[in-house]
């Protein structure tokens, strides 16, 4: 096949090799498998766990995970992701990493950030859980923490002003905050409507990070569009998943990673080492459950927990879990994209699309690990990578 593009748009799909004309510029991947640029759609760029992340919140500033973003952006890009959802930052950094990436002053990612995820008090995303009482305070909707159907409102509205392109929620509690339970629900069904018809109303998507069934079932009920992880879902969830038809984002790779650390001690918040320990390694067998049910499912990592760059790793831990090569791939390019519900512009090659596009030496049907070793890598018609 040769792609013909002229600007940042795919302008033409033809068979076979076609001769450029003299004023052309031919990209020569004769021996590479060509794909649409890749998906993830669960990043948090502007930071990466380790055995010191628990201190960074009372050691780093508002700037330092801004360059931070910069820096992972980049490893993200490298690794062939050429679009990715950001679900949850800190101080909206990940707002002007956006922009600054769409105005060309730092190279990246298409980013669609959820910005500061939306909490329950105590609940997996209160930036305020495992502080001491006089280091605590009372955060509220504007912290992206709500306590009912008004503030539920408010804190959709805030993230609208500050520049987010959808809503994260916490819908049960998770594995690396300083509280006790990683799966038991954090919101009530009146709070997740509140926040579900709101963000329809600002054009907003959610997305719902969820371990635990209850918190999922509520969830879904509500209307939300992704669960994202869904550890202990179960036939009942996988058949409301599908009657709703919302997508599930696994995220194996973040399993595997803090199933591996947990065993290091010291690594890990006493807190938080048994959920580590418990959760973890469970998050692939679900993946398998649902993807053999039928349940609609785009790729995603959970970067930031794992290291950026190494995204392409997640391929590999489907396919172990039973799904083909190409439905893994079509997970992180057309589903991405119907997640994301930009369809029209990315997710395929075809004429009239955007020209975002990744290659790598070989057949990733026959050895799935290529997906690790992109050789190419194009956003926006511009080439980034071309070893």
């Amino acid at each position: 096949m040769t792609i013909i593009v002229e600007g940042n748009q795919i302008i033409d799909v033809k068979a076979g090799y076609q001769p450029p004309a003299e004023d052309d510029q031919l990209i020569d991947l004769r021996n590479s498998t060509l794909m649409p640029g890749l998906m993830d759609m669960h990043t948090h760029l502007s930071s990466q766990q380790g055995p010191g992340s628990y201190m960074e919140r009372f050691t780093l500033n508002e700037a330092d995970y801004a360059l931070k973003g910069v820096y992972f952006a980049k490893k993200t890009l490298d690794a062939g992701f050429t679009t990715v959802r950001n679900l949850g930052d800190g101080y909206n950094e990940t707002v002007a990493l956006r922009n600054a990436i769409n105005n060309g002053l730092v190279p990246g990612p298409r980013i669609y950030t959820a910005a500061k995820s939306i909490a329950t008090t105590g609940g997996h995303a209160d930036p305020t859980n495992g502080r001491s009482k006089a280091l605590m305070g009372d955060p509220g909707p504007n912290d992206g923490v709500i306590n009912g159907e008004t503030e539920a409102r408010q804190a959709v509205r805030q993230r609208y002003k500050d520049g987010a392109d959808l809503i994260k929620i916490t819908a049960t509690g998770g594995v690396l905050s300083v509280a006790k339970s990683g799966q038991n629900p954090q919101f009530m069904q009146d709070e997740l409507n509140a926040i579900v018809a709101t963000a329809k109303d600002y054009g907003m998507k959610v997305a719902v990070h969820a371990h635990g069934k209850e918190g999922m079932k509520r969830a879904i009920l509500a209307g939300v569009d992704s669960i994202e992880h869904g550890t202990y879902m179960d036939k009942e969830v996988i058949s409301l998943m599908k009657k709703h038809g919302t997508y599930y984002v696994p995220t194996v790779m973040a399993g595997e990673w803090v199933a591996q650390k947990a065993k290091i001690d010291g690594f890990f918040p006493a807190l938080v080492r048994p959920k580590a320990a418990a959760i973890g390694p469970l998050i692939q067998e679900t993946f398998s459950r649902a993807y053999k049910a039928g349940v609609k499912i785009a790729f995603g990592t959970d970067s930031g927990v794992s290291a950026h760059g190494d995204n392409g790793r997640e391929f590999a831990l489907m396919v172990e879990a039973g799904m083909p090569a190409i439905e893994a791939i079509r997970s992180a390019t057309f589903h991405g994209a119907e997640l994301l519900g930009v369809s029209e512009q990315l997710g395929t090659v075809e004429k009239g699309k955007l020209a975002d596009l990744v290659a790598v030496a070989g057949d990733p049907l026959t050895d799935i690990g290529m997906m690790s070793n992109i050789q190419f890598v194009m956003k926006d018609g511009e080439v980034i990578k071309h070893l």
